[in-house]
């Protein structure tokens, strides 16, 4: 994901906020039915691991599941507040008119290796 420096966040505890705040993540995969996307809701459990670790729960029916057997890296983004940005709010708009509008947002975007626990409960 490209992330101008300016809004660059490299503080875990504003981008766990985040994660805890808007739960439910775009779980992404690539395996052997190749590009797989589910919108899955995750815990954060911030106190394990190097960076915190994400749990979540897939229906058995959906086969997303099966894919994270085989899976060496996943994707899960996390999408914040956003909103239009229109180019009337730049002072410099009556000046130049060389403003453009843009959409400002918060995303967190998390990699990791997934693992599947296949269990009863």
């Amino acid at each position: 994901m490209f992330i101008p420096n300016n809004f660059r966040q490299a503080e875990a505890g504003q981008l766990h906020a985040l994660i805890q705040a808007h739960a439910l993540g775009l779980l992404i995969t690539h395996g052997a039915n190749g590009l797989q996307a589910n919108p899955v809701p995750f815990l954060l459990y911030p106190g394990e691991g190097e960076h915190g670790v994400l749990r979540a729960h897939l229906a058995r029916a959906n086969p997303h599941w099966q894919e994270l057997e085989g899976c060496t890296e996943c994707l899960v983004m996390f999408q914040g507040e956003n909103g239009y940005v229109t180019p009337s709010w730049y002072p410099a708009k009556a000046q130049t008119h060389r403003v453009v509008p843009t959409w400002n947002y918060a995303a967190v975007e998390v990699r990791g290796r997934p693992a599947a626990i296949d269990d009863a409960a």
